[in-house]
């Protein structure tokens, strides 16, 4: 069987629908999931799908992706502009990895202007609120396929 694409979603993405709304829109993770499943499906693959509030947690996925998984689509939330360990993680891997926000962090506070990810990615997708995740999705299967 073919390894599945990885989507994993760092903190407070748990309360997708309720934070914020105004900038992150009124859709929840499992919709966001169902949308991510669905598009997957269309081009034949799967995902794993994956949220933690846990640096630690994000890291050992990403690792578990160089030898688990066949592309990276992360949403990596607040630790885009904080986590040099989530950038040395993505470092290490060999497939397509796409950055992925559901605002765009340029039009937004100055401190969110800084990626660590952005230069471990092949691509970005930001800005385009829930149907990024089905976006992104498209990109690591043409990138595959």
């Amino acid at each position: 069987m073919a390894k599945p694409i990885f989507v994993l979603n760092g903190p407070n993405l748990n309360l997708l629908g309720t934070r914020e709304p105004d900038i992150y829109g009124h859709e929840t993770l499992a919709d966001v999931e169902t949308l991510a499943r669905e598009r997957a499906q269309s081009h034949g693959h799967r995902i794993e799908f994956r949220q933690t509030n846990h640096e630690g947690e994000l890291v050992t996925w990403i690792q578990d992706a160089r030898d688990q998984a066949a592309a990276l689509v992360i949403n990596p939330a607040g630790y885009t502009h904080t986590s040099v360990a989530v950038h040395d993680a993505l470092k290490m891997l060999e497939i397509p990895v796409i950055e992925l926000h559901l605002s765009n962090p340029h039009k937004r506070e100055p401190f969110r202007h800084r990626s660590f990810v952005s230069s471990a990615a092949t691509g970005i997708v930001a800005g385009l609120g829930p149907k990024g995740y089905g976006i992104a999705v498209d990109a690591v299967a043409a990138l595959l396929d």
